[in-house]
């Protein structure tokens, strides 16, 4: 089955439908606005990357019924260690790919076929992309994420490269993870700050005052779980046929979530 969101609730479609690619446009979006509002409504995890391309899917109404966006990762070496032929800003990651539930359930093969075309077009070399495959609970025992194995890559004939680095988590009250990367921006001041203290302030957490790391050290703590992650699974696709014999798969594809619940 594939999945589907709408205000961050995810559903299935059957994936023997068939879209009709007549009733839809894939186009590139210029700025962060309308992609962002987009994911923040819909994506479990309310959250927008770093983005260097992004394109929508536009239905012949003109309404906005899916978002690919494309990132740089926090560090190159995400993107170097399974393209190390090419500088780190010639490959792309998937950060964000977001799809109405009134999308057929083989759109996003199409849709994701469309956005490598322009990628293509523009010089890149690869993607990769990574899915969780390990379910998320809120505190309250709810249900915020089912986990996925990135059956979507396997459809677009992604090369399997195995998991990544199994990590711990921060997990907020409500299933969503509060990331290493934004507790930095905390300790540090840096750019961002903001709104790595109202993650923590819609849970409780007072206005920082006084030290930012003892602010941090005090409410995170308080405010979040740790959870150990056995890392995701990695996918990567060169985008011209004369590149994919870099590309050699490590195991075949995954066919089962985890067992474990990240609770």
């Amino acid at each position: 089955m594939n999945q589907r969101w709408r205000k961050r609730l995810a559903t299935y479609r059957d994936p023997g439908e068939q879209i009709r690619t007549a009733d839809y446009e894939v186009a590139a979006i210029a700025d962060d606005n309308t992609p962002k509002a987009f994911v923040e409504q819909h994506h479990y995890s309310h959250k927008f990357p770093s983005a260097r391309f992004r394109f929508g899917l536009y239905s012949r109404r003109g309404e906005l019924e899916g978002v690919a966006v494309f990132s740089h990762p926090c560090s190159d070496k995400v993107l170097t260690n399974v393209f190390p032929m090419v500088p780190a800003r010639q490959s792309v990651e998937l950060g964000r790919f977001v799809l109405l539930d009134s999308v057929a359930g083989n759109g996003e093969t199409w849709f994701l076929g469309r956005c490598f075309e322009q990628l293509r077009a523009v010089g890149l070399f690869g993607v990769v992309s990574f899915s969780d495959p390990v379910a998320r609970s809120a505190a309250d025992g709810g249900t915020v994420f089912p986990g996925h194995l990135g059956t979507i890559y396997q459809a677009h004939n992604a090369v399997y490269l195995g998991r990544a680095t199994p990590r711990t988590l921060k997990l907020l009250p409500d299933g969503t993870s509060y990331h290493a990367r934004t507790t930095q921006k905390v300790r540090k001041g840096e750019r961002g700050i903001a709104y790595a203290v109202e993650q923590l302030r819609r849970f409780g957490a007072p206005p920082l005052e006084g030290n930012p790391v003892e602010w941090l050290a005090h409410w995170s703590a308080k405010l979040t779980r740790n959870f150990r992650h056995p890392g995701n699974h990695r996918y990567a696709w060169a985008l011209n046929k004369r590149d994919r014999r870099h590309l050699t798969a490590v195991a075949p594809y995954p066919k089962q979530l985890d067992a474990r619940r990240a609770a």
